[in-house]
């Protein structure tokens, strides 16, 4: 019996403690601060001289109702032992971002070593007008990235082609007594 009191209280404290933190934030966002939202996103692209091209875009979003100032992303979980840089660079600075507005940062590597590539989030830092402490936030993470591998997409295409070449030839031979 005293268990399950226990963890009701306990169930009722953390209830109290969730509601509260939904309100500071719902609050900090009134009051004129900034909130920063940010989103990776990764596409690959096999290139013919047996490499990958990773192309990536983090775009950084102001959803608050401040201007957040000395932006900085970050970007630096791509191991240079697997990647090497072919456009860009994975840091980017802004003086300020308005609230409701967004920037972005792109840039692209190449691999050409097969295996499945777990990237961690982008990190951005920024200054709010009231604070003196710098505030961060994180981009969401991206999915593991398969790098020089055969994608079901296309080992699919390869048997379809694979078949066609062979059952064409034959039927064409056969019924049309011309080959197509």
């Amino acid at each position: 019996m005293s268990t399950t009191i226990t963890q009701a209280a306990v169930m009722i404290v953390a209830g109290a403690l969730a509601t509260l933190f939904i309100f500071a934030v719902a609050s900090e966002a009134v009051s004129g601060a900034p909130f920063i939202l940010a989103h990776k996103k990764v596409s690959l692209t096999k290139l013919s001289s047996g490499t990958e091209r990773v192309s990536v875009t983090i775009d950084v979003y102001n959803q608050g109702s401040g201007t957040a100032y000395d932006v900085t992303l970050t970007d630096d979980s791509w191991d240079q032992g697997v990647f090497y840089f072919v456009t860009g660079n994975t840091s980017k600075s802004w003086e300020k971002v308005h609230a409701g507005s967004a920037v972005s940062h792109s840039f692209e590597l190449e691999s050409g070593k097969k295996m499945t590539y777990y990237g961690s989030p982008s990190r951005i830092t920024y200054r709010v007008a009231s604070k003196s402490k710098l505030q961060e936030a994180y981009s969401t993470p991206i999915l593991p990235l398969e790098i020089l591998s055969e994608k079901v997409g296309e080992a699919k295409l390869g048997l379809v082609k694979f078949t066609v070449k062979i059952w064409i030839p034959y039927f064409c031979g056969a019924y049309c007594g011309t080959l197509c």
